[in-house]
């Protein structure tokens, strides 16, 4: 650690006396739980990872030998208790309610109407629209600022309490201070818990390596995560929260705590719950609808599942007026349900492709169907377990579901739609593409070829060497990969180097300028970075900020090559797993030869590190939203955090700056009501690249 960050942790953590473990557990409990916060709700952290590790160890170890002064509210709970015996059944203070669907425009009238027949107020608005989040709703009842209890939906009126597993959501507030006067003692706060698609999707590939069964989808996921006996398996699970109500006890008022929901809603940002900021007061039905629709355009894009967009009539006092059709469901609110992204089509074969580290990946062939505009011929069918638990058939009838970019994959076969002609999976004993008998240890799902020549494993190898996010060499695709190994003039990454543009020239597609085009771009390879390199090379579990970080670290592949299991799993953002598969991956010979190889074609195999590196935008954190007019995302991250600048996904009160291109959405509406700064892609380059700070007035 720097001697500015522990002079800074000086400053946060006060003058509490280490001799005291109350007052010094009290102080590190108040900066941990602030830090959360500041990660949590406002994406602005201002401790890093490793500041964070250090002050939450030294809890740890006070309370552990202090047990007594372990409080409610310590970061330290987050991690799980012990477990508890069984579920028990609890009542909310009010019924959490179903919401009726809207599936169209004209169904949104019907509604607007109906509520106009009751109350003529309830027909012209303004209206709240949020996002319905594809999650496990949960009730969390405080009683003086404090949690106490957090519970399932179940079935409206009675849920299961989950106490134990909330404990361990990060998102959710254990402790409530600067509480208005506005409220009862005793509340409950309604909401959401959700885990993001990438962090879902993270977790299923753990699985898979570990041999575990993969989660079958987010929502499922969240819920089962919920209702975990053990909250130590709870907490390491990537569940988040977002709350979307506020219900006071009825036994001791009536009255909501605000006049409108939108206020509400503001109100749970002000006692520090996380509220999807991705909402809006409509003035009519129409622009709530509106809003549904740009909704519905970009959910593939949102980073965690909705499947609609919950409309509700702002002013409390006409909630109590419309009612509640049937105990079940209010009239105040309803819910824009989007258009299904599934279809049903035929599987009519179940098919293997072998990846560069070797695993038998099943996947399906399909009659062509179109799923959320998109005409979907393959899908995934994750592995041979998932197969065999869902009994996926050639022939078979199956769901197709597919969201936003995401991969396409099979849900279920429609059993009752069977002929009997259906063909039974068996997993092949051998290879389909070199015939070597194949390998399934024990302890995992997957099936592997173990021959290291197999060339289905080698083709993946140098399509995965170029590809965008390794070292992004422009030409070389699958078409061109599978030319280079059928002329035998490739076997490995290395030979690339050895391609000249005659060699090239005389394959199908290629003319005098394509090919030197390619042998340009697999020349200028040679001089990209370490981390680059690193990604290119395919170790396991090794991805792009893995790459940065250890090429930050040793600087150099000889010195990554010997580092041993200890120092590597020592590394923060590194870890045991990933340790053993990179030590693993250079202790054998054939990778140590092909490093050698790269590096006598003058590949580069260094990372530089320019320690008086300008950095504008130092302590500054950005949004970037829209389609910059020539720098990618991802380009537009690295040129930000090359400058000592962070990028956040969402914009917040603590966001310095909003980079903005064509189509920016609801990004750039927030960032203009909270004052943000503005800028184009052509600011964000002069102000990066300025020698000196930047103009404020540029």
């Amino acid at each position: 650690m720097t001697e500015a960050s522990a002079a800074r942790i000086a400053a946060l953590v006060g003058r509490a006396d280490p001799a005291d473990p109350g007052a010094r557990a009290a102080a590190l409990r108040k900066v941990l739980n602030q830090a959360s916060r500041e990660y949590y709700l406002a994406d602005a952290p201002t401790l890093t990872d490793a500041e964070y590790d250090l002050l939450y160890r030294e809890l740890a170890d006070i309370e552990e030998r202090h047990p007594e002064i372990r409080t409610s509210d310590s970061p330290t709970v987050r991690v799980g208790a012990e477990p508890v015996s069984g579920l028990t059944k609890v009542r909310h203070l009010n019924p959490m309610l179903s919401l009726a669907n809207a599936f169209d425009e004209a169904d949104l009238l019907a509604w607007q109407e109906s509520n106009e027949r009751i109350a003529a107020e309830a027909g012209t608005g303004p209206y709240v629209a949020e996002m319905k989040i594809d999650g496990a709703a949960v009730a969390l009842l405080y009683e003086d600022g404090e949690l106490v209890r957090g519970a399932t939906r179940g079935n409206g009126r009675t849920g299961e309490d989950v106490t134990h597993n909330l404990r361990t959501v990060r998102d959710v507030p254990l402790e409530l201070a600067n509480l208005p006067s506005s409220l009862p003692r005793r509340f409950e706060v309604r909401g959401e818990v959700y885990i993001p698609t990438a962090e879902f999707d993270a977790l299923n590939a753990y699985r898979e390596e570990r041999g575990e069964p993969v989660l079958a989808n987010p929502r499922n996921a969240a819920a089962g995560s919920l209702r975990q006996l053990d909250p130590r398996l709870t907490a390491g699970r990537p569940l988040r929260f977002y709350s979307f109500q506020l219900a006071p006890d009825p036994a001791e008022t009536e009255a909501p705590p605000r006049a409108s929901q939108w206020e509400t809603l503001e109100l749970l940002v002000s006692l520090g719950f996380p509220v999807n900021p991705d909402r809006r007061r409509c003035k009519t039905l129409a622009a709530a609808l509106s809003f549904a629709r740009d909704v519905e355009e970009r959910r593939g894009e949102l980073g965690y599942g909705v499947d609609g967009v919950v409309i509700k009539l702002d002013e409390r006092a006409l909630w109590e007026e419309v009612g509640v059709r049937g105990e079940r469901e209010p009239r105040w609110a309803i819910a824009y349900k989007f258009a299904p992204e599934t279809a049903v089509t035929r599987l009519e074969k179940i098919d293997i492709n072998v990846g560069r580290t070797g695993t038998l990946n099943p996947f399906a062939r399909l009659a062509p169907v179109q799923v959320g505009g998109v005409t979907v011929k393959l899908a995934t069918l994750h592995n041979f377990d998932e197969i065999a638990r869902k009994d996926f058939r050639a022939g078979d009838f199956v769901v197709i579901k597919r969201a936003g970019e995401v991969i396409p994959q099979v849900v279920e076969a429609l059993v009752d739609r069977r002929s009997g002609k259906e063909e039974p999976f068996v997993i092949p004993d051998r290879c389909p593409f070199c015939d070597t008998p194949v390998e399934a240890p024990e302890d995992e799902v997957a099936v592997y070829c173990p021959n290291v020549a197999c060339p289905e494993r080698i083709f993946w190898t140098l399509v995965h060497y170029g590809s965008r996010g390794a070292l992004d060499i422009r030409g070389l695709g699958e078409r061109t990969v599978r030319q280079l190994l059928a002329e035998r003039l490739v076997s490995d990454p290395a030979d690339l180097y050895a391609l000249s543009a005659a060699q090239l020239a005389g394959l199908e597609g290629f003319a005098d300028v394509s090919a030197r085009n390619l042998v340009d771009a697999i020349a200028a390879s040679r001089e990209l970075p370490l981390s680059r390199q690193l990604v290119a090379l395919g170790i396991r579990h090794v991805g792009t900020s893995a790459a940065r970080i250890l090429a930050k670290r040793f600087e150099t592949v000889d010195a990554l090559m010997d580092a041993d299991r200890e120092t590597l799993a020592g590394i923060f953002g590194i870890g045991d797993v990933m340790a053993e598969a990179i030590v693993d991956y250079f202790e054998r010979p054939d990778n140590r030869a092909r490093i050698e190889r790269l590096r006598a074609f003058g590949v580069n195999l260094t990372e530089p590190v320019d320690r008086s590196a300008h950095r504008p935008f130092e302590g500054m954190t950005f949004v970037i939203t829209g389609t910059l007019p020539s720098l990618s995302r991802a380009e537009a991250k690295q040129f930000v955090e090359a400058r000592g600048g962070r990028v956040s996904g969402s914009v917040s009160g603590r966001t310095d700056v909003l980079v903005a291109g064509e189509n920016a959405g609801s990004k750039l509406e927030r960032a203009r009501s909270l004052g943000v700064s503005e800028w184009s892609e052509e600011r964000l380059r002069r102000e990066g690249d300025a020698a000196t700070t930047p103009d404020e007035n540029g």
